[in-house]
């Protein structure tokens, strides 16, 4: 993987994050490839945000990856600033080959670089191969999650 890098995303990233979105059992019956506005219109209020990191991983000028992490500092645990990890996508025809690793352990390391103490994300139910993967990199299902859609 010597020609991975990540990068902050770009507007013109923007059809191919959708369509990794949209490649995917749970993103397919949510995601709307055909109409990019709400995700331009999203991608402008993310990219004005110091705070949030929308990252691409992108091999011989090619995306084959992208997560969202973004930084919350807080008061409780002694003031921890702690980051999130969210949207996390590989392209289908990367996945298997090691590049989720190399994304997660990225988004780990900016974490720190950043100055976050704890790292945390949220995983469908549904994701159970996702909730293995994340075990491997010793994320430990220490909580339950809650939803409310507005």
């Amino acid at each position: 993987m010597d020609d991975l890098r990540f990068r902050r995303a770009t507007a013109d990233d923007i059809p191919v994050i959708v369509a990794m979105f949209a490649d995917d059992g749970l993103g397919h019956g949510r995601e709307t490839p055909d109409d990019l506005a709400p995700y331009y219109e999203a991608y402008e209020r993310v990219a004005a945000d110091p705070n949030q990191h929308l990252t691409v991983a992108e091999r011989g000028g090619r995306l084959v990856g992208v997560l969202q992490l973004s930084v919350i500092p807080g008061l409780s645990r002694r003031g921890t600033t702690r980051s999130i990890i969210e949207a996390v996508r590989v392209h289908s025809d990367a996945r298997g080959t090691g590049l989720g690793t190399e994304l997660m352990t990225w988004a780990i390391e900016e974490s720190r670089r950043l100055g976050c103490s704890l790292v945390q994300l949220t995983s469908d139910n549904a994701r159970t191969d996702a909730h293995r993967f994340y075990e491997k990199l010793d994320f430990t299902g220490s909580h339950v999650g809650f939803k409310l859609q507005l």
